[in-house]
């Protein structure tokens, strides 16, 4: 009863009659049932679950509101915390809606669902949040959208699936789709647990390996000869040995990775970069990694070429996870971008 009253508070919140509110933020995790979710392959998500936090307050018009979108086996508690600690995104201005993304564990997921869970992608991704936005809290347009790595290609997806929906769309770590050295990795790390699992391999010495690829590939040599003395590498390769996540599970992490594989913004515009650009309508903020080692930033960089579009090119030795060796950085343009 009580997680009702939230959800009825929450949408009339949302209602065209909503008047001016001040919300806390809310750490609680909250999910909405967003019915029977056909999938891009045609398949059905029974009772399709979907998890959210909100962060900030809310105008009475509803037009300070930001949808972020979980990365890879993030959650919306994941992204508190990241809005909390760094002040990420201004919750004095912005009314930040966190949704945890399909096979995180926490929304409909192969470890929550009851029978096969279906193949998803980050498209599936998208159309679920926009059920959530438009059908449960009214939602007809908001003012920004912002995801990193799996996040960046969701608010791409919605850049050109949703092409009016948000005035603005940032994305970090990003690409339009993979390159062969993305693909190539990916591919490494499905075909690695997939044999592993043949041979009867513990779910814990599965993910302690591939724990060390994503190791390999997530930041640069250079950062990883500065920053592991290799007296010390013992006891480094000693922390990829530890309990499973009990909510990304090797099969939620598997769903995931394979919905990044199969992720291409050009699919239905020929194959063309330039064509699905011209489709994007929001304005467009990419952050971008250029040593990044695990999204190859040759498309983004492409992109951002094609829109004209603000960037912020980082070139430290943290490789993907370049943001967060230049928070306070990425902060302000990130504020600057959302206040023009």
């Amino acid at each position: 009863m009580k997680r009702l009253l939230t959800i009825l508070c929450f949408t009339l919140i949302f209602s065209a009659s909503a008047t001016p509110q001040s919300i806390l933020d809310d750490v609680e995790q909250h999910f909405q049932i967003i019915g029977d979710f056909i999938t891009q392959s045609g398949d059905t998500i029974k009772n399709c679950k979907i998890g959210y936090r909100y962060f900030g307050n809310i105008n009475s018009d509803s037009s300070n509101v930001i949808l972020y979108c979980t990365w890879f086996g993030g959650n919306s508690e994941a992204i508190g915390r990241l809005i909390r600690k760094y002040q990420f995104i201004d919750t004095t201005k912005f009314f930040i809606i966190a949704v945890d993304a399909l096979g995180n564990g926490v929304s409909s997921s192969p470890s929550n669902y009851a029978g096969k869970f279906p193949e998803i992608s980050i498209e599936d991704m998208i159309n679920s949040q926009y059920l959530l936005l438009t059908k449960h809290f009214n939602l007809k347009n908001i003012y920004a959208i912002i995801g990193g790595s799996m996040g960046s290609m969701q608010a791409l997806q919605w850049s050109v699936t949703y092409p009016d929906f948000a005035s603005k769309i940032i994305a970090y770590v990003p690409s339009p789709k993979l390159s062969s050295y993305d693909m190539l990795w990916i591919n490494t790390q499905i075909k690695l647990i997939e044999t592993l699992r043949k041979y009867n391999s513990t779910e814990r010495e599965i993910k302690t390996l591939s724990d060390m690829l994503t190791a390999l590939i997530s930041r640069t040599p250079d950062y990883i000869t500065e920053n592991i003395e290799a007296e010390k590498f013992n006891e480094y390769l000693e922390t990829f040995n530890k309990e499973p996540d009990k909510i990304f599970t090797l099969e939620n992490y598997l769903s995931q990775l394979k919905a990044i594989r199969n992720f291409d913004l050009t699919k239905d515009f020929e194959n063309d970069l330039n064509k699905t650009a011209a489709k994007i309508h929001s304005k467009l903020f990419l952050i971008i990694s250029r040593r990044d080692m695990m999204v190859n930033p040759a498309f983004s960089l492409k992109l951002a070429d094609i829109t004209g579009c603000r960037t912020l090119i980082l070139d430290n030795n943290c490789g993907h996870l370049a943001v967060t060796c230049e928070m306070e950085k990425v902060r302000k343009a990130i504020a600057d971008f959302l206040s023009d």
